[in-house]
């Protein structure tokens, strides 16, 4: 199954329970598609979103708004039978907006390209926390929901641990020699593995950030995207275009599961490993 676009995507989301997929364009446009096992994904609709790219997008609400945000520093929520606005948020950021979180049902985080990191409560519509630690873009966030915190990587090299409960950054790793650009937490909670421009994977051990504990070569080109299978491995999409699957501890590259040329893979989602090209 293939989707074309005239224009580059960013970012792609599944429905959580209908056959649908929504992506994010760089001229600021979503599009929405209905696939099937047999067929080809046919285009339900395509809106003029926000002004500038649209970086990211989630379906919210069970799936019957989706969420997107922009380099024009908004947050919209869209209706996903219609792709009408249902609410817009225009300065929700001082910066362009990166990043685009689910949380819990109710919340939702957004990280902006000079580091800060903002909670949203989607019923109130209003900001609920705040940080702003990095100092340089927000380049993933995975939500751990056992301790109530959002983990984050930014392009200054860092990771961060933000505490939703204290409202206060919990720890901050040291800077590595490369921007940090993806993360997922592996092994049970033990591990957050992180993805740098090089191709290296960095494992750093839950509650000793401050520096990383292993550092894995297996990638010659940059690690932009990951996506968890299992506590035991996890899928990678890089920039020479490949998405690959990858055992931690044992650290190794299991096999390629595909190839997308020469185009660099930009986001992979849980239920089907795509490229945006």
């Amino acid at each position: 199954m293939e989707v074309l676009h005239e224009e580059m995507p960013f970012d792609l989301d599944f429905h959580p329970s209908s056959p649908l997929v929504v992506t994010s364009l760089i001229t600021g446009e979503l599009c929405l598609f209905r696939y099937g096992p047999d067929s080809q994904p046919e285009r339900l609709f395509s809106v003029k979103a926000h002004k500038e790219s649209c970086r990211a997008v989630r379906f919210v609400d069970s799936g019957k708004v989706f969420l997107s945000g922009s380099a024009d520093c908004s947050v919209l929520a869209s209706d996903v039978e219609t792709g009408k606005a249902i609410a817009h948020l225009e300065d929700a950021h001082e910066n362009g907006i990166n990043r685009l979180v689910c949380l819990t049902e109710t919340t939702v985080a957004t990280g902006d390209d000079e580091g800060c990191i903002k909670v949203w409560d989607t019923r109130e519509r209003s900001c609920c926390n705040t940080f702003h630690v990095h100092e340089d873009y927000i380049s993933d966030m995975t939500y751990v929901a056992d301790s109530n915190q959002i983990l984050a990587t930014s392009g200054d090299g860092t990771l961060s641990v933000n505490n939703l409960r204290r409202n206060k950054v919990k720890s901050q790793s040291e800077f590595s020699e490369d921007e940090l650009l993806s993360l997922v937490l592996m092994k049970n909670g033990k591990k957050v593995v992180c993805g740098t421009p090089s191709g290296a994977l960095l494992l750093y051990s839950w509650g000793y950030f401050k520096d990383c504990s292993d550092r894995f070569l297996g990638h010659t080109q940059s690690v932009d995207t990951m996506l968890k299978l299992d506590e035991e491995t996890l899928i990678s999409g890089a920039s020479d275009g490949v998405i690959r699957l990858v055992g931690i501890l044992p650290n190794r590259i299991i096999q390629p599961l595909a190839e997308h040329s020469e185009y660099p893979i930009e986001a992979l989602v849980m239920g089907f490993a795509r490229a945006l090209e």
